[in-house]
């Protein structure tokens, strides 16, 4: 299990929340040893004192009047059980640091205990203060505290959690707008790995985050130049190339009929040539323009599946589940399953297998292409998706090797992926799926 949050969000507001505790810690701590416990230890001298003086004058023997007019004049009083037992003494907390700190300057243990005023006493209403001598235990002397009913920490304790809650949420603020610009220049660095090519980005934040976006901005720019000089150049070459493939199949058309085995070979060589070169301007084209709508994946499958009767030789098995409509470029997603179903009689078998299936939990479409074929080695099966690339070795070498990288970057356009596997009883299994 991870505790440490990931991003750094989410570290720099741990940080600060760290930061404040500790720092409300040992702002508790500086009260606690250098406010509240100089006034509690002056307190218990203070009432060692007088319960000094009272046995100085001895008091607690003296009689009953002498302990009445004592105590109008100072407002002490002295109890036996029964009565400080009425007045409250059992509902009074005993302190232990209080009894410890009298008991060594009176030099005789001491019981203090402390009875605050109940909730319906009149404002300012005293804390009292019972103490019991173990020389006199029939005795209690209560001692009225005033001014202490005013030491409440607790206006303390509610000013450090408002200022430990102002200053998260403060921190969390200057964190978002931190950040704020990150993610808008992660979301822009996935959609150039896409091929797409977002606007130029605001440069807002730090004075590094705004470098770093100057620097993506001129990156994505350089991109899409050397993308649209890509195009520009096949589309050249293309045009060059058709041109003499041109002359070259109208002069074989001028061959006697002694040739004509020579005339055929020639024009299936300037038909392959020239399929060649339509993958290539397919690879090099920035199909921005692409439409997408509502679709069913099951339609497509349907359409091509037809247009493949037309070979005899040929047979499809279909296996489609009930599938929703996804925004799909149906020119795309066809030009896929015609390129895995061309590969799949071409280079696998002339019984193919497609199938396609709904994952509510992934909220994905599936589509699956099964061949009978040799299928591919394992250690090939991720380099056919690189240009140029085929796993020529068990499937044969016909082609440019650009079907399959075509097709990737159009499940990728999509938002989602395409990937090949060998069957464990025998074929190759392409499968691709597509986000609802």
């Amino acid at each position: 299990m991870r505790f440490l949050p990931k991003s750094a969000f989410g570290q720099t507001v741990l940080l600060i929340g760290m930061l404040l505790l500790i720092n409300q810690v040992v702002s508790y701590l500086s009260v606690t040893y250098y406010f509240i416990r100089p006034t509690s230890a002056q307190i218990n001298s203070l009432l060692a004192t007088q319960v000094q003086s009272m046995l100085a004058q001895d008091i607690l023997n003296a009689s009953r009047s002498k302990q009445i007019e004592f105590s109008r004049q100072t407002g002490i009083r002295i109890l036996p059980p029964d009565a400080a037992a009425e007045q409250g003494l059992n509902g009074a907390t005993p302190y232990r640091f209080m009894s410890n700190q009298v008991s060594e300057q009176l030099l005789q243990r001491a019981d203090v205990r402390i009875s605050t005023p109940t909730d319906d006493a009149p404002e300012g209403e005293p804390y009292q203060v019972w103490i019991s001598l173990k020389a006199q235990p029939d005795k209690w002397v209560l001692i009225p505290l005033s001014g202490w009913a005013n030491a409440d920490i607790s206006p303390l304790t509610i000013y450090l959690m408002v200022i430990g809650i102002l200053s998260v949420v403060g921190g969390w603020l200057f964190v978002r707008r931190l950040n704020r610009p990150l993610h808008a220049l992660q979301k822009a660095a996935l959609e150039v790995g896409k091929g797409r090519f977002p606007p130029p980005l605001e440069e807002q934040g730090s004075a590094e985050i705004i470098e770093v976006t100057r620097a993506f901005n001129r990156m994505n720019q350089g991109i899409k130049q050397l993308e649209n000089d890509r195009t520009l150049m096949t589309a050249g070459i293309s045009h060059d190339l058709r041109t003499p493939l041109t002359r070259i199949r109208l002069a074989t058309e001028m061959l006697s009929q002694e040739n004509d085995w020579i005339r055929e070979g020639i024009v299936n060589d300037i038909e392959d040539m020239n399929a060649i070169i339509d993958q290539f301007i397919d690879y090099a084209r920035v199909d921005s323009s692409a439409r997408y709508e509502p679709t069913d994946l099951n339609d497509l499958i349907s359409e091509l599946t037809q247009a493949r009767h037309v070979e005899e030789t040929h047979q499809i098995t279909l296996k489609l589940g009930e599938l929703p409509t996804a925004a799909l470029s149906r020119i795309g997603i066809k030009r896929v399953l015609d390129n895995l179903i061309e590969n799949a009689f071409r280079y696998g078998s002339d019984k193919i297998t497609i199938t396609s299936y709904f994952d509510k939990k992934s909220r994905r479409i599936y589509c699956k292409v099964r061949d009978f074929g040799p299928g591919i080695p394992a250690q090939n099966l991720t380099d056919v998706f690189s240009p140029f690339i085929q796993g020529d070795k068990a499937r044969g070498s016909i082609g440019s090797g650009l079907g399959l990288a075509i097709s990737r970057r159009i499940i990728s356009g999509h938002h989602g992926d395409i990937e090949l596997r060998n069957h464990p009883e025998q074929g190759l299994i392409a499968e691709f799926w597509l986000p609802v």
